[in-house]
């Protein structure tokens, strides 16, 4: 049975744990060579690599500093010599109340969308460039059903960076798909991380899965197997779109 993303190169960005190494894995299982970015997580990222027989690389960048994101994709193309799929996957979530001072308030905004968005952004920058000079390419951005429909009080920095990666994405579809350069966001709700393990521990697994219709979080796994179908060469007919992924909970 032929892999479907066979001799594809991708990079996954925040790919050590959760989301991002279920990605690294699925990709991996479909035949593709990922790359595996990390921020702090060494060896998570080795063990990952390990995990799926070695086929792929490791880089590790600081997306929290202006000039991370342009050193991530310059490594991965240095290493890899050609890329094919970039996965924006990394992103924080900050809790930060609007009685906070300003200049907290300010420094949570400014880390948010520079982790979650102005990096997304440089990385979709570069690889637009490196997409049109070779033939074209693929760019997944994991957005969040947050963007969509609004977040809490004191995680509004969160919801803003995703809603704004939803607009990017669909900017790129318009803009570049006739250079062979297709995007799509991905939209979960919750899903079965560490962020969500953290919320549970403080108001329990009823708190929040109360508005999710069938009952449960998303697992990693089941996100993984959406990137891996959208980056597949025969759905470029995707381009543009937002996939939700959130047991009903948001629906359009």
């Amino acid at each position: 049975m032929k892999k479907t993303l066979e001799g594809q190169v991708v990079l996954v960005t925040g790919a050590s744990g959760g989301i991002g190494a279920a990605i690294v894995r699925q990709l991996a299982e479909d035949g593709a060579r990922p790359v595996i970015h990390y921020g702090r997580d060494q060896a998570g990222a080795e063990a990952l690599l390990a995990e799926v027989g070695g086929n792929g690389w490791i880089v590790q960048a600081d997306l929290s500093v202006p000039e991370g994101p342009f050193r991530l994709w310059e490594m991965a193309v240095a290493a890899t010599g050609r890329v094919h799929g970039l996965v924006n996957n990394a992103g924080i979530r900050t809790e930060i109340s609007i009685e906070a001072s300003a200049s907290d308030w300010k420094a949570a905004w400014q880390r948010e969308f520079q982790i979650n968005f102005f990096a997304a952004a440089d990385l979709c920058k570069e690889a637009i460039q490196h997409f049109k000079a070779n033939g074209g390419g693929r760019i997944v951005n994991m957005a969040s059903r947050a963007g969509q429909r609004g977040y809490t009080a004191d995680a509004m920095p969160y919801g803003a960076t995703k809603a704004a990666l939803v607009n990017l994405t669909k900017s790129i579809a318009r803009s570049f798909g006739e250079d062979g350069v297709t995007a799509v966001a991905i939209a979960p709700g919750w899903v079965r991380t560490d962020m969500a393990e953290e919320f549970i521990a403080v108001h329990g697994k009823a708190a929040a899965v109360a508005d999710i219709p069938i009952g449960e979080m998303a697992e990693p796994a089941e996100v993984a197997e959406l990137v891996a179908f959208v980056l597949r060469p025969g759905q470029a007919s995707l381009n543009g779109a937002t996939l939700d992924i959130n047991g009903g909970s948001y629906i359009r």
